[in-house]
């Protein structure tokens, strides 16, 4: 990695450029040392932030090295495997080789995440172009020769998993939404039974030693099964939909892919890509509308939908909140706001810090240490910092980076956070925690 400015002195700044060093395997850099030994698809977007402040180059060849796993269809799968064979479920599990579309020779999943690449690419650019120089033509010449990858994953997601304009992304496996074992998904799961399975062998409780964190067994016998379910059909975006036991409109994912294609349709405007950018205009107007129809006029906040049952899901989670990344409407912006910092969020009087946890703490689903039930996750504050700030919301987001560095002081660079007791959860020197860091050492 070469090294252009320190983001900012200090020993949090070296232990998080020093995660990033560790877990760079040169082309790719793992999510974690031991329990994550391969590249996600929203992990290396946020990495490729906190490396842009390092190296642009290096930051460019972490979107590169994803990109080069695209699906010809436009998809770009959650997971690029490196050459550890410890992790489950594997590419051999997976079984995408040979799967109409799958990159050949590359072992890849064969679902997705949600598209905070745009985001990424923007602040690479951004970093690129204040820098000047070499690190501005890299980022440059990146964002020209790549946009139409960029912009066919966008289109993708719009046509496979909204083919009937309902303005949400569908999403066939928890996994995909990134929030994996989130309650906003109990209902759904409950309809998962798993069948026959080929062995279940998990490597992830051999690196958390309070299992209580990471989903129980039978939550990943559900996970398996569904893997089976859309690899018997090979992956098949229509073939899937009528296949799969688990099918559920994402509103936070939905409420990425408006913002995300937004910030796309701006980088191609800038480089005279005027119909694609007109395209991602519409998407995002799309996608806007569709999470605007997705709040609750009682509780205000955004809500999923399953449509299996053809029912909302209210379950008070983060992703409640998705209206803050995508939408510019100042009355449901300030209601949201007023929620997000209110007693049943970030002013519940047992948090260590004022930040946004995973589920409301005044949830009956809340669970404070375990995954997505409850801990506080730095990168998703980021993200909704993030959308502060584009929408002009500056206080509370500046209000978010501060407290997050002071959760973070203890260098432990952890997965998640324990909302009541700060400690730290699931795994240590998690890149992505690390990477948002150093971006926000960097504002400082």
């Amino acid at each position: 990695m070469t090294h252009q400015t320190r983001p900012h002195p200090g020993s949090l700044a070296e232990g998080a450029e020093y995660v990033l060093r560790t877990n760079d395997r040169g082309h790719m850099t793992v999510a974690a040392p031991r329990l994550y030994p391969h590249l996600w698809s929203w992990d290396a977007a946020f990495v490729s932030i906190g490396l842009s402040r390092l190296s642009v180059e290096r930051a460019v060849t972490e979107l590169r090295t994803l990109l080069g796993a695209q699906w010809s269809t436009g998809m770009i799968p959650h997971i690029v495997f490196g050459d550890d064979r410890s992790y489950f479920p594997g590419p051999d599990r997976w079984g995408t080789d040979g799967a109409a579309g799958a990159p050949a020779g590359i072992a890849t999943s064969g679902i997705c995440q949600p598209p905070v690449h745009a985001i990424a690419l923007a602040e690479v650019v951004a970093q690129g172009r204040r820098l000047g120089g070499t690190d501005r033509l890299v980022a440059e010449e990146f964002l020209d020769e790549t946009f139409d990858q960029w912009f066919n994953w966008h289109a993708w997601l719009a046509a496979a998993r909204d083919p009937h304009g309902h303005g949400m992304v569908e999403i066939h496996h928890g996994w995909e939404s990134g929030l994996d074992n989130s309650p906003r998904w109990d209902h759904s799961y409950a309809m998962v039974e798993p069948g026959e399975l080929e062995p279940v062998v998990r490597s992830d409780l051999q690196h958390v030693a309070d299992l209580s964190q990471r989903p129980s067994d039978y939550e990943y016998r559900q996970y398996a099964w569904l893997i089976d379910q859309m690899r018997s059909v090979g992956y098949d975006d229509v073939a899937m939909r009528t296949t799969v036991d688990f099918r559920v409109r994402d509103v936070l994912m939905s409420a990425i892919l408006a913002v995300a294609s937004d910030v796309l349709a701006e980088l191609g405007e800038g480089i005279g890509r005027q119909a694609q950018a007109h395209r991602l205009r519409a998407t995002a107007d799309r996608f806007r509308l569709g999470v605007t129809r997705a709040v609750s006029p009682v509780t205000g906040l955004a809500r999923d939908f399953d449509v299996r049952t053809g029912e909302w899901i209210h379950t008070a989670t983060v992703a409640g909140f998705a209206p803050l990344l995508c939408s510019s409407d100042r009355a449901l912006r300030d209601r949201q706001l007023r929620i997000l910092t209110g007693p049943q969020w970030m002013a519940h009087p047992s948090l260590k810090f004022a930040l946004p946890t995973s589920t409301s703490p005044s949830s009956p689903a809340f669970r404070c240490t375990t995954y997505w039930r409850g801990p506080v996750w730095p990168v998703i504050t980021w993200l909704l910092a993030w959308g502060l700030r584009r929408h002009g919301d500056e206080s509370l987001a500046e209000q978010l980076r501060l407290t997050s560095l002071e959760q973070l002081a203890h260098e432990d660079f952890a997965e998640y956070y324990d909302p009541f007791s700060g400690f730290a959860l699931g795994s240590r020197n998690q890149s992505w925690t690390a990477a948002v860091a150093l971006d926000w050492l960097s504002e400082g």
